[in-house]
């Protein structure tokens, strides 16, 4: 490991464990989720929206900032920090979700894209992704990968673990930037063995942390997880561990439960964009007719913002006539309720009961 990045372990139950992420910009604690700004923003929220949320750590998209405004314009504004008002950690992923998302041309050298904006052709290699990424100025960097659906044939996902091992050694070999950290990541689709075998060669490479992609791309919880559990097997103890990709509450204490420290997904702030609340006792849709007069909060056991002004009236009324407030108020309230949920999970595990935890989650969210 390098003096960008270092993590210190706390409490542990079984497999789960705390512990601190150290950067040259602060630290801060797992295990954590990462909301999604994909263009260096949270849809409908702001800086310190997020702040006051509770958030540590940003996820923006490689592929879609080196496109609009361009990686040289957000360098020009103080890197995407700068940019945006943001003041705590950001991690970049490198366009690799993209080569699973846009089906680009995939060669060992690199891929080419077609902007998903005007059409315009764009070739990103792993040497590019990691100079990109520099120029952003994001705390955490990710090593450009493929990431295959599944279920593919062992023939993809070989090739898969591959390109990425050897992409992982072209980026850890081409980045320099000082204070900023860099993950590899481990492939492998659901095949326990090539799980094994991708996070071994990774950890070759001596990144600062490890990603796990390609999971939860189609596959059952219960392929996914022995899969995690054979890549896990093969990573340092003292590095954190980021589950790509991965945001419903029983994956996220399963996961934990195998010893996984870091979090990101889409799915607190579309589900709340287009009208579905995360809660104690599971999804609630807002639009819902039982909830016109409704009066009471979204979810009872919440403190958040959103809770203690607006009632399911209220909210159902916004998306009911199109306010834009409806969207961003619901997002404030979902990125709330899963930032508790990960600070109930450190909770759980520095007091030794998350198996208490992971049967109430079991119970209530299947």
């Amino acid at each position: 490991m390098t003096a960008a990045l270092r993590f210190d372990v706390g409490a542990t139950d079984g497999s789960a464990r705390t512990g601190f992420v150290h950067t040259a910009r602060g630290v801060f604690p797992t295990p954590c989720f990462m909301p999604v700004g994909t263009r260096g923003t949270v849809r409908t929220l702001d800086a310190a929206d997020l702040s006051e949320i509770g958030a540590d750590v940003l996820l923006a998209n490689t592929y879609h900032l080196m496109l609009r405004p361009g990686a040289e314009v957000v360098a020009a504004a103080g890197g995407l920090h700068g940019f945006s008002g943001w003041d705590g950690h950001m991690l970049t992923d490198s366009g690799g979700y993209q080569v699973f998302s846009l089906g680009p041309q995939v060669d060992d050298e690199g891929v080419t894209f077609r902007s998903t904006y005007d059409g315009s052709v764009h070739r990103l290699t792993p040497e590019g992704a990691v100079a990109i990424q520099e120029v952003l100025g994001a705390d955490i960097q990710m090593a450009l990968d493929i990431c295959p659906a599944l279920p593919s044939a062992p023939e993809v996902l070989r090739a898969a673990v591959e390109r990425t091992a050897a992409w992982a050694a072209r980026a850890r070999r081409a980045h320099h930037r000082e204070g900023q950290a860099i993950f590899g990541i481990v492939q492998g689709g659901a095949d326990e063995a090539l799980r094994a075998e991708s996070a071994a060669r990774t950890v070759e490479l001596d990144f600062d942390g490890y990603g796990i992609g390609g999971l939860s791309v189609g596959e059952p919880r219960s392929q996914m997880l022995p899969a995690l559990a054979a890549a896990l097997a093969e990573l340092p103890a003292d590095g954190p561990r980021y589950l790509m990709g991965v945001g419903d509450p029983v994956s996220i204490v399963e996961a934990v439960a195998l010893g996984v420290d870091m979090f990101d997904c889409v799915l607190p702030t579309r589900l709340g964009r287009h009208g579905t609340a995360l809660t104690g006792g599971g999804k609630v849709q807002i639009r819902g007719a039982a909830l016109a007069r409704d009066l009471g909060p979204i979810d009872e056991g919440c403190g958040c913002r959103t809770c203690t002004l607006h009632s399911r009236s209220y909210l159902r009324h916004l998306f009911m006539v199109g306010e834009p407030s409806g969207p961003r108020l619901l997002t404030w309230h979902n990125l709330a309720w899963q930032l508790r949920l990960m600070a109930d999970i450190r909770d759980a595990v520095a007091a030794g009961r998350l198996g208490q935890l992971r049967a109430r989650l079991a119970a209530t969210w299947g």
